[in-house]
C-alpha cells in the first residue's frame, strides 16, 4: 500500500519531472549542436568559422550555459527532496546530478579556453580543423553524459511513480 502523499511528496514528485525535462532539453540541444552546428562549422575554412565563432559566442553561451546550469540545479533539488523523504527514486537523481555536474566541469576543464581562443581569433588558422576535432570529441563526451543524465532523471520519475503506486 502506498504511503500517504504529502505536500513535499508533491513537490519531490514534480522537481523531479521538471528535472527530467530540463535535463532531456539540454542533451538535445547538445545532439543538435554535435549533429548539426560542428559539422558545418568544420567545414567552412578557418577564417570564416572564426569570424562566425566570434559573431556567435555569446549567444551560444548564454544558451547553452543556463540551460546546463538549471539541469545540474534541478538535479541537486529534486535528489536533495527525495533523498530527505527517503524514496528510492533518490539515488536516479543523484546520479543525474553526478553527471549533470560532470557535464559543467568539463567547461573550465577543456571548453572555457577553447571557446575563447575562437571567440578572439587568438588560435592560428591551420589549428582551427584540429581544434574542432578535439572540440567535437569533448562535445560528443559532454553530449553522452547529457544523455545520461536525462536517462537516469527519468528512472527516477519512473521509481517516484512505483514509489507512489502510480
Amino acid at each position: 500500500m502506498a504511503k500517504p502523499k504529502t505536500v513535499l511528496d508533491s513537490v519531490a514528485t514534480s522537481l523531479g519531472e521538471v528535472t527530467a525535462v530540463v535535463l532531456g532539453l539540454s542533451a538535445g540541444a547538445m545532439l543538435a549542436e554535435g549533429a548539426v552546428l560542428v559539422p558545418w562549422w568544420r567545414s567552412l575554412p578557418p577564417g570564416s568559422f572564426l569570424q562566425w565563432y566570434a559573431s556567435n559566442a555569446t549567444r551560444l553561451f548564454d544558451f547553452f550555459g543556463p540551460l546546463e546550469i538549471a539541469g545540474a540545479g534541478l538535479a541537486l533539488g529534486a535528489s536533495a527532496l527525495h533523498l530527505v523523504r527517503g524514496r528510492p527514486a533518490g539515488a536516479w537523481f543523484v546520479a543525474s546530478t553526478v553527471l549533470a555536474v560532470a557535464i559543467l566541469s568539463a567547461f573550465p576543464i577543456y571548453f572555457q579556453e577553447a571557446n575563447a581562443s575562437f571567440a578572439a581569433g587568438t588560435i592560428e588558422p591551420e589549428r582551427v580543423g584540429s581544434e574542432l576535432a578535439r572540440w567535437a570529441s569533448w562535445h560528443w563526451g559532454r553530449t553522452a553524459l547529457g544523455i545520461l543524465a536525462c536517462g537516469a532523471a527519468v528512472r527516477g520519475v519512473r521509481a517516484t511513480g512505483a514509489d507512489e503506486g502510480a
